[in-house]
């Protein structure tokens, strides 16, 4: 299974460098919505957490 993660850089406007990684989606927004929350002054909402899995990418194995 490969890693998923989610890079502010990413995110247009963003001068946010963090990057975020987890072996599942679930566990990854969770952390994604509380950086969101905190760093950027987000709204826990449903259109932000649907808008953080569209950014959600997956770690390419360098084993194939």
């Amino acid at each position: 299974m490969a890693r998923k993660y989610i890079d502010c850089r990413t995110f247009p406007g963003s001068q946010c460098t963090v990057s975020i990684a987890a072996d599942s989606s679930d566990e990854l927004l969770t952390a994604a919505v509380q950086h969101a929350i905190a760093a950027h002054g987000y709204e826990d909402t449903p259109q932000l957490r649907e808008q953080l899995r569209q950014m959600f990418q997956e770690e390419k194995n360098e084993d194939g």
